[in-house]
């Protein structure tokens, strides 16, 4: 299991500090930012799986090194993670500021749903991954992930939590600073889930008592949230809720398959995989091999397969595979930069 896990953001006072010596720092990282997120503004340096502010990842970088892991980045090779369809100019950067700020010795970067293959023993599948930042579906065969038939979307996490954000302010709750939306981003962790049918959940939910739950907000407060719970994550199935043209996961996951050879496609219907911290929520496996299962061939098998451990499984394949001996030869060292 990973070591240190903590919320790439970065935490700065909205107020002057008028105590004298209280030691307040000028930002906070991760936890320390969470912790203390009443009186910060909370900024995410990571959007949509791009880095926006290189000073603020700079940080965390330096947080994680130093304060979480204690280590010497000149003394470990370092393994990044990105999407697929990341600029290029995005991973340049990276690797500009890890081996010229950090002096790291040797880098290397991986395609997340590769991994979260490896995670799973498999070397063919379809893995649908889904972060914060951006959701993706790689087909990977034998090994070789087929990047002519990847799908993005930029749908994830964060755009979930603004969703409920604005599904309880319709129901007279306001949660829209960046401090509450963390507060949201705990409703939506702790309460949302899938819904089979979304109709019919929802002709449902008028009458069905047993789906409102509660919630205790920081100052004691506490709110009750009912068909939210199921109409947030519905967005991964329908972005046209948020507003956006583009494939629901489910989807994504079909065009990715179509656009594979037909001798493959049977072995990636089989090995559906899901992973990130967005396909957290209860019901999702479900959903997806529902959807999958009214657009695919009947005669054909479909198996979604949602590891417990789905949330860090990139992590875990990254240990998998830079333990591996093969591996070693793949770096890029500090001499070739």
């Amino acid at each position: 299991a990973p070591k240190a896990v903590f919320p790439a953001v970065i935490g700065r006072p909205k107020n002057a500090g008028i105590m004298v010596g209280a030691g307040q720092k000028e930002d906070y990282v991760g936890d320390a930012a969470m912790a203390r997120r009443g009186v910060l503004t909370i900024k995410y340096p990571l959007e949509h799986g791009i880095v926006t502010s290189w000073d603020d990842m700079e940080k965390i970088w330096h947080h994680a090194f130093f304060n979480e892991l204690r280590v010497t980045p000149s003394e470990h090779p370092v393994l990044l993670t990105e999407a697929p369809m990341n600029p290029k100019a995005n991973r340049e950067r990276m690797t500009q500021l890890l081996f010229e700020t950090f002096e790291i010795p040797a880098f290397y970067v991986a395609i997340q749903a590769v991994l979260s293959l490896y995670a799973s023993g498999r070397t063919s599948g379809i893995v649908i991954d889904s972060g914060d930042g951006v959701t993706h579906t790689v087909p990977i065969y034998e090994g070789y992930s087929l990047p002519h038939a990847v799908e993005r979307i930029d749908l994830a996490g964060r755009d979930l939590t603004e969703h409920l954000s604005t599904l309880l302010m319709s129901s007279g709750t306001k949660l829209t600073t960046s401090a509450e939306k963390e507060i949201v981003r705990d409703i939506k962790q702790q309460l949302c889930y899938v819904a089979e049918n979304y109709e019919k959940e929802l002709s449902s939910a008028k009458t069905n008592n047993a789906l409102a739950k509660e919630f205790e907000l920081p100052d004691g407060n506490v709110i009750t949230v009912k068909e939210e719970r199921f109409m947030c994550p519905e967005a991964l199935f329908k972005p046209s809720m948020l507003g956006k043209e583009m494939h629901g996961m489910h989807e994504a996951c079909f065009s990715s398959i179509m656009k594979c050879d037909i001798d493959v496609r049977k072995d990636l219907y089989g090995n559906i995989v899901m992973s990130g911290g967005t396909t957290m929520f209860p019901g999702i496996a479900s959903r997806v091999n529902k959807e999958i299962e009214t657009k695919a061939p009947n005669a054909i098998k479909i198996k979604v397969i949602a590891p417990p451990e789905r949330q860090y499984s990139v992590w875990i394949g990254g240990s998998i595979l830079a333990s591996l001996t093969t591996f070693q030869t793949m770096w890029v060292t500090a001499e070739e930069y």
